[in-house]
């Protein structure tokens, strides 16, 4: 990973959600608040046949409807950084409704036979940049014993697994 890319990035983004104006926060005036990391469930897994993308998820067990940032906070082991949103802008929120599931793909990395490709032994997940999230290992998401990691890009949450499928450029 260029890693002063992507701490400036990951600085960026960090910036740009603190700063939003509440209007870009979620739509409409009914802004739902921001959802408690209690209340969230989230997931991720390897892509079937498709090892250097995984699926996040994140459920929102709560009773009412609730905010988290647009785009997951992806993060690598050890390494400094998090995946960049694809498309970029990824500032604001994404209403998530009581109960309801919300999808987002990672690509780790583009070429797994890239020389400057990392590797490590999991990932971490948060529907928030603001939340701890969750981690998953390598073996828990079914890519083997480490996760391949170079310039990694994640998609804007999502309605369906299909759609943020289409989002990262599967089938």
């Amino acid at each position: 990973m260029r890693m002063r890319a992507v701490l400036a990035a990951s600085a960026a983004v960090a910036a740009l959600l603190l700063t939003a104006p509440q209007s870009q926060a979620a739509a409409g005036r009914d802004r739902p608040a921001r959802c408690a990391e209690k209340a969230l469930t989230i997931r991720a897994k390897a892509v079937t046949g498709h090892p250097t993308v995984l699926r996040t998820s994140v459920t929102n067990r709560g009773t009412r409807a609730c905010a988290v940032d647009r785009v997951p906070t992806v993060t690598f082991g050890d390494l400094d950084g998090i995946a960049l949103p694809v498309p970029e802008g990824g500032a604001g929120g994404y209403r998530l409704a009581a109960g309801g599931t919300a999808y987002a793909d990672v690509r780790t990395i583009a070429d797994p036979a890239d020389p400057e490709a990392r590797r490590v032994v999991g990932v971490g997940v948060a529907a928030s940049a603001a939340h701890g999230g969750r981690s998953f290992t390598a073996g828990r998401l079914g890519t083997g014993r480490r996760v391949l990691v170079w310039e990694p890009v994640t998609t804007w949450w999502q309605r369906s697994a299909e759609a943020a499928d289409r989002a990262i450029g599967l089938g």
